[in-house]
């Protein structure tokens, strides 16, 4: 009988003890998701961060536009060189250049150069052949140098590939509600925008080294609205990965740069 009423008790106690232990975890897993909840952030962090964010797509739109148009550069003859009624000038971008025949008529009389590219005329377009067969291109008798061409196509494509990396941190960072992703997208946005600027200091070397490659044809050169286009993204983009960074700060940087008065005190 003893032996039995001993038994009862133990298995009570262990019974006992497996009820506390479960009591204890569901308390510690409700603690966790407690705390998990605590470190989400609020709808005004949300906000702050689609605004810095819009703010880094109009960056991406502006790079996207200014790398798929051929108007990087134009590239003038004298109004007069082959003395007749119409004039030659090309433009070319990343990927692809046209030269373009010109009415003399049409040309402002105080320019002294062919142009500009808006104005009627044919057109002849082609895509630069050192992507496929590593041929250099010849404009106007003048010999494109091809490594600074691809360098400056593949600074481009890189950044725009950190551009992808960090949209989708943010896109990650908004749906799971942490601020975790909010570095490593303003690392890729900083290091896009970067990048943006180096093609263009590229590509500028580039034309540069077009130039003088042959001095038979005189050429009047000025970069146009396409670098105007991604230098801004470029700016945009730098500016939108600051952004994030602040964002990220367990703090908020303008009490510590500004603190207020208390008025309790």
């Amino acid at each position: 009988m003893w032996s039995n009423f001993f038994v009862q008790q133990d298995e009570e106690g262990r019974i006992g003890v497996a009820g506390a232990g479960q009591g204890g975890g569901l308390g510690g897993m409700k603690g966790g998701r407690g705390q998990r909840r605590a470190h989400k952030m609020s709808d005004s962090q949300e906000g702050k961060i689609k605004l810095a964010f819009f703010v880094s797509i109009i960056g991406v739109t502006l790079t996207v536009l200014g790398m798929g148009t051929e108007f990087w550069v134009e590239l003038a003859q004298p109004k007069n060189f082959s003395s007749n009624q119409t004039c030659q000038m090309a433009h070319y971008g990343l990927w692809k250049g046209c030269i373009r025949t010109l009415w003399v008529a049409d040309i402002d009389p105080e320019r002294t150069s062919c142009g500009p590219a808006e104005l009627p005329g044919e057109s002849n377009c082609t895509y630069f052949k050192f992507f496929t067969s590593g041929e250099n291109a010849v404009i106007f008798k003048k010999t494109t140098n091809k490594n600074l061409n691809l360098a400056a196509a593949i600074l481009a494509l890189l950044s725009l590939t950190m551009m992808v990396m960090g949209s989708i941190c943010i896109a990650m960072s908004l749906s799971k509600g942490v601020q975790f992703f909010l570095k490593p997208a303003s690392f890729c946005f900083i290091l896009s925008g970067v990048l943006v600027l180096l093609s263009i200091l590229i590509f500028h070397q580039s034309v540069l080294a077009l130039l003088s490659s042959d001095h038979s044809v005189p050429l009047h050169h000025e970069l146009s609205w396409s670098v105007a286009c991604v230098g801004a993204a470029g700016a945009t983009l730098i500016f939108g990965g600051v952004l994030f960074v602040i964002l990220s700060l367990p703090f908020n940087p303008w009490q510590k740069c500004l603190p207020h008065k208390n008025s309790a005190t």
